[in-house]
Order: C-alpha cells, then sequence, then structure tokens
C-alpha cells in the first residue's frame, strides 16, 4: 500500500494512503498519526483514502507561534480532505483528536458524515489535565524524560505496570521520549482549554465512542460521556484496554468500526 507524506496549503504535514471513501484521522496530543492509528493504517487503506493531518509541532508539521485553537485547527483539517478532492468524508478522532472531530462535525455539518471517537472526552478531567499541566511543564523546562515517564505511566494499564519491571519500563520511556514531537507542550495546552460539551447535542451524524476501560490518562467515564451527550451514539467498550490501545484491542477495535462503517458509508450498486 503507497503512503505518500505531503505537505499542503496549509502548513500542515498530511499522510495519505489508500484510495475509496475518505476518512480523516484526528490524532491525540503528544504524538502523531503513526501513533494513533499505525497498527490498522494498511487495513483501512484497502477500501480507503486515509488523511491523516499532522497538527503544528508533530510529524514536518513546524511548531505553532501561538497557542493552538481547537476551531481553527478543525477547519484546517477539514479544508484538507477537500482540497484533496473529498466533499464529504468520516473522522476518526483518538484521545484530543476527539475534540477536534466533534467541532468539525458541528462547524462543518455539510461535510463530515459520521464520527468514531475512541478514548476521548468533551472537557479535560481532573487527571487528564493534571498530567497536561505537568507534561507542559517539564517539556518546558527541558525535562523531557521526565514528561516522557508520565505519558508512559499514564497511558499503561494497571495490569501493565504489574507487569512491567524497573528496566523494562526505563527502556519504555527512552522510546516514548524519542517519539514525542516538540509540538507536546503545544498540544496538551490544548487538552486544558478544550470544551465541547455544548457541541454533543449539536453533533447530527452516526457516532461510535469507543471507551477503554483500564484508561489512566483520561477516565474512562468521560469517554462515556461523550456517548451519553450525543443523540444515538453508540457506545462500546473495550474492557481493560489503555489509553493507547495494545495490537490485540486495536485488532477489536477495527471490527467494530468497520461494522459501524459498513453502516454510514454508501454502497456501490
Amino acid at each position: 500500500m503507497t503512503t505518500d507524506q505531503v505537505i499542503l496549503q496549509s502548513g500542515l504535514d498530511v499522510l495519505v494512503q489508500g484510495t475509496g471513501p475518505a476518512l480523516l484521522l484526528t490524532h491525540g496530543a503528544g504524538g502523531g498519526v503513526q501513533g494513533n492509528f499505525g497498527l490498522v493504517l494498511d487495513d483501512l487503506a484497502r477500501d480507503h483514502t486515509l488523511l491523516g493531518p499532522h497538527y503544528p509541532g508533530a510529524g514536518r508539521t513546524p511548531v505553532a507561534s501561538e497557542p493552538l485553537d481547537l476551531d481553527d485547527l478543525a477547519d484546517r483539517l477539514v479544508a484538507i480532505a477537500v482540497s484533496q478532492g473529498h466533499e464529504r468524508f468520516a473522522v476518526l478522532g483518538e484521545s484530543l483528536g476527539t475534540t477536534v472531530a466533534v467541532r468539525a462535525a458541528t462547524r462543518h455539518p455539510d461535510r463530515v458524515t459520521a464520527l468514531v471517537l475512541t478514548t476521548g472526552f468533551a472537557v479535560a478531567d481532573p487527571v487528564v489535565a493534571l498530567a497536561a499541566e505537568l507534561i507542559q511543564i517539564l517539556a518546558k523546562a527541558g525535562e523531557w524524560n521526565a514528561a516522557a515517564r508520565i505519558a508512559c505511566l499514564s497511558c499503561m494499564t494497571n495490569a501493565q505496570l504489574s507487569e512491567t519491571s524497573g528496566a523494562s519500563l526505563d527502556a519504555l520511556v527512552t522510546a516514548t521520549r524519542k517519539t514525542m514531537p516538540p509540538g507536546t507542550p503545544d498540544h496538551f495546552n490544548l487538552v486544558s482549554r478544550v470544551d465541547v460539551r455544548d457541541d454533543l447535542p449539536q453533533v447530527s451524524v452516526p457516532t461510535l465512542v469507543v471507551a477503554a476501560t483500564g484508561d489512566r490518562l483520561v477516565l474512562p467515564d468521560s469517554h462515556r460521556s461523550l456517548a451519553d451527550g450525543i443523540p444515538g451514539a453508540t457506545l462500546v467498550e473495550l474492557p481493560g484496554a489503555g489509553h493507547i490501545l495494545s495490537e490485540p484491542d486495536r485488532a477489536t477495535w477495527l471490527r467494530h468500526v468497520r461494522k459501524f462503517l459498513t453502516t454510514v458509508e454508501p454502497h456501490p450498486a
């Protein structure tokens, strides 16, 4: 499967892969498209065109010169899909990307046809708010290893932590540090400020909400609140899954997402 990485007029680095109905991917804070969707890109690209923009400071997108704005980010991502020839498309959001997806759906109801919201939130709960604050403070102070340690501890499940030795955790922290983009503090600053609670009742497209019951970064109740607030949303829970889905949990996620997409996408005659 061919993957293209292009810098569009929006100034954002965009992964483009596959053919077929478009799926706009909105990633989480402190990572990128590969970090969130890497395990399923090839599968989804078999019959979809994947559009994965990187936020400022992620991928090859330059770091922002001012705080990120949710409306601006949602508008730029929608514009990217349209510029690539896709008038209507579903949006798959993860973590912070769920707020981007929701705002895109309410600002551009003529474009967005469906939402898949995974390990998301409408407003920062006390757990993710504290993690966002600490990661910002540490990263801005140059303490990136400490920021990576908080990210690892927050994204691992209780079961994973109990089975991980100190040496293995140190290796994971080192690997995580290498993947944290320079825009990480800006992303988590946006995490601390977003609030799409008033948007939820306005979402008028089919929505699948995926909750991870073992999430230690965003409270699982925050995931469920998305489904509670969006009219007609379907909630699927992944028992014991963490904020970053493991390979088995991602495989389960893929089955649910593919089943959902068959109900919302047009079928060929």
